[in-house]
């Protein structure tokens, strides 16, 4: 009997639990942020296949190292500047101030304009003996220093579009986001990596080049996106998904 009761109970939480979910887009939002990082290991695993490997994957893997390490100031500030756009512009539609999204997305912008520049400055200064902190092979380190310039580049490209699928996932528009990263990175930057590194022969730096397209389609959309957004209208969809949320928090609490 006891058993029974409380699978009735699991039920009806899980029946309540799966529309929440879904309606606020938290697998979207996992999605959103999964398949631009696939994209990254993927391309690590591609440089294997390529003439001389140990150099392309050494290098490749360089450079992936300097976006991943969570001691780099860089990444400290980009991580926690991406979530408080997200944070921030929710807030304000929830609180029914569509001006106030607004501010804080150009807040964001001009934040992540000079976050990029000084670490795009900087990367491009230090180019010739950044890679000695990875490796004392002059080969890894010349290489590393060729590709500085599109590392530097992708840099502002991936900066400026990070903060602003941010901005996405506050408005709610996380499967927006992970539409826009499938077709950037699978559909259009994968496909031009595989083509520049293997058929070019660009080698890595056709791999990193194809990876640029890919953001750079993603700074072309979510600026688009973000422009035509309708504050106003997002404004009056966040309050009425805040009050049935309530609804549904009353639901479980009724079932408790």
């Amino acid at each position: 009997m006891v058993v029974t009761t409380l699978t009735s109970e699991a039920l009806a939480f899980v029946a309540l639990l799966v529309p929440v979910l879904l309606r606020l887009k938290v697998l979207w939002g996992y999605s959103l942020s999964c398949l631009e990082w696939w994209s990254y290991e993927l391309m690590v695993l591609l440089s294997a296949l390529l003439p001389n490997p140990q150099l392309e994957t050494s290098v490749l893997s360089v450079w992936y190292a300097l976006f991943s390490i969570p001691s780099q100031h860089y990444i400290k500030f980009h991580s926690d500047l991406v979530p408080a756009a997200s944070t921030r512009v929710s807030n304000e539609l929830g609180a029914g101030n569509p001006q106030g999204a607004r501010v804080a997305v150009f807040a964001v912008m001009f934040l992540a304009v000079m976050e990029t520049t000084i670490v795009s400055t900087t990367l491009f200064a230090t180019r010739h003996v950044f890679g000695y902190i990875f490796s004392n092979e002059k080969e890894v380190v010349d290489y590393v220093t060729a590709m500085a310039p599109l590392v530097c580049l992708y840099t502002i490209m991936d900066g400026f579009q990070g903060v602003l699928a941010g901005v996405a996932r506050g408005t709610g528009w996380q499967h927006i986001g992970a539409y826009i990263n499938l077709g950037a990175f699978y559909l259009f930057g994968i496909p031009i990596a595989a083509i520049l590194g293997f058929w070019v022969q660009l080698r890595g730096k056709g791999l990193w080049i194809g990876l640029q397209a890919g953001v750079l389609l993603q700074a072309i959309m979510f600026p688009l996106i973000t422009s035509c957004t309708n504050w106003e209208k997002e404004a009056t969809k966040a309050r009425e998904r805040v009050f049935e949320e309530r609804t549904l928090a009353n639901k479980v609490n009724e079932i408790e």
